[in-house]
């Protein structure tokens, strides 16, 4: 298999520092091939941040903690550019969650494909591979 980039939504991101047994076996491959390049974004950061400072149920943990064990797994950090917002102006309104619409628009410049268990996601392109993850034990 040729090497591919991916780009992680928040959830997927968390379940892979967090609980990285729930992640489907193909997935766990994807990400520990080191033929792959797997980025996180600035955006998934922000969004942890802000869902933290909300408390938000599951958000237990600290933006920068999450970020260091993104770095440590070997992720690069993909920084969100103003070039990147001038996709989500000609957006179809499938999902209004501006996280999400960012990071489909950074995916789709990189190009990645960008892993997620959000399904409704997959509207906006063919770069999106939907995720099921397993139940918490």
């Amino acid at each position: 298999m040729s090497p591919r980039t991916y780009l992680l939504d928040t959830n997927i991101l968390l379940t892979t520092a967090i609980s990285p047994e729930r992640l489907p076996p193909e997935t766990q491959e994807w990400l520990i091939n080191p033929t792959n390049t797997i980025f996180f974004s600035a955006a998934n950061i922000w969004e942890i941040g802000i869902k933290r400072s909300l408390n938000r149920e599951g958000f237990d943990f600290f933006p920068e903690d999450i970020h260091r064990l993104a770095l440590d797994m070997g992720f690069s950090e993909f920084s969100v550019k103003s070039e990147h917002c001038y996709a989500i102006a000609r957006m179809p309104w499938h999902h209004r969650d501006p996280f999400d619409r960012i990071l489909i628009a950074q995916a789709q410049s990189l190009p990645a494909y960008f892993l997620t268990t959000d399904k409704l996601l997959c509207k906006y392109s063919d770069l999106v591979i939907p995720i099921t993850l397993s139940t918490p034990s």
